[in-house]
């Protein structure tokens, strides 16, 4: 198989390509340069923001694309109006932001949808994965596949969540872990992801796919506890109750990343409907593999992550923690 990855060097993209490379298949890398392309790829530049910025795609052919843009949805929309007769299938990473909230527990990919337009310059994050969704679908039609993922976390992660919990962690002592200690996640490992996408572009399917774990596919005291295994810091867990924790005026998924209270958001981000796509073939790694091979990484790396620009840093200062754990 032949892959066109618009990206390719970080996150999602990067798995992607890593996967696409471990099946033996061809894979050309388009994207800016500001990140080497992985061994074994054939890296194409440009910037999709620059005028003819897509001069490197104007010839070749390819049996998949896959898209993982996450700002203006003309940016897809040019892209896949380019490609539209040279590629087979169009695969565009997309987002459950897309959801109207408040978002039914369980619902599925039948959920209304905030507006967006395949147009549409700099716009929020919803309406500009719902704008690349549309843009995707208008070029290439039923060949456009809509990966709505969910919470992605694993190796590459450049947003910060699952390696700012390993290393605090691995820094030790009292941490602060956000109750119920058996409160339910809905998440999926982005090399699952990365899997699936190509499996379900390669057997041509189109449409919205929720792509996410089943909910309570772990806990949080489940995805802590293997933090503190795997990091061998001597974290001690200091569960502490929902209230209190946003008393102090901690923000959850942010401060607190992956956490949520209980109640409207946690039925949003982790009680989504996944049915259809693991009908389609969808399957997830414990939750133990996932946090085990992000810590490698994150080693391999010195301990130092990589952030993206344009999201904000997220983790708990240790002066607010050690200050709600005093109390």
């Amino acid at each position: 198989m032949r892959l066109l990855m618009l990206g390719g060097t970080e996150f999602v993209g990067r798995a992607v390509t890593e996967e696409a490379l471990a099946r033996g298949w061809e894979v050309t890398v388009f994207h800016r340069g500001h990140h080497p392309a992985p061994a074994g790829t054939v890296a194409l530049h440009g910037d999709r923001r620059a005028q003819d910025g897509l001069a490197a795609l104007a010839r070749g052919e390819w049996d998949i694309v896959v898209d993982t843009w996450s700002a203006e949805p003309s940016a897809v929309r040019d892209a896949a109006r380019l490609l539209a007769g040279r590629a087979g299938h169009y695969a565009y990473v997309s987002s459950g932001s897309v959801y109207r909230h408040p978002r039914a527990a369980g619902i599925g990919e039948s959920a209304p949808l905030v507006d967006g337009s395949p147009d549409a310059g700099d716009v929020e994050y919803p309406q500009a994965k719902r704008g690349g969704e549309l843009a995707a679908a208008e070029a290439f039609g039923e060949r456009a596949l809509l990966v709505r993922a969910g919470l992605i976390l694993g190796p590459w992660e450049n947003i910060g969540r699952l390696p700012w919990w390993l290393l605090r962690m691995a820094r030790g002592g009292p941490v602060l872990a956000p109750g119920p200690r058996d409160l339910a996640l809905q998440y999926i490992d982005v090399r699952d992801l990365a899997s699936w996408t190509l499996d379900a572009a390669a057997r041509s399917l189109g449409g919205p796919y929720n792509l996410i774990s089943r909910p309570g596919h772990a806990t949080m005291g489940e995805l802590l506890e293997a933090c503190v295994r795997v990091t061998g810091g001597g974290a001690e867990l200091r569960w502490t109750a929902p209230e209190k924790i946003l008393e102090a005026g901690i923000e959850p998924w942010l401060q607190l990343p992956v956490w949520v209270p209980p109640g409207e958001l946690h039925e949003t981000l982790h009680q989504g409907g996944v049915d259809k796509a693991f009908a389609a073939g969808l399957r997830c790694r414990p939750v133990e593999e996932t946090v085990a091979d992000t810590w490698s990484w994150l080693e391999r790396l010195g301990g130092v992550p990589p952030q993206r620009g344009d999201r904000p840093a997220v983790g708990l200062d240790p002066q607010t923690e050690a200050k709600v754990l005093g109390a």
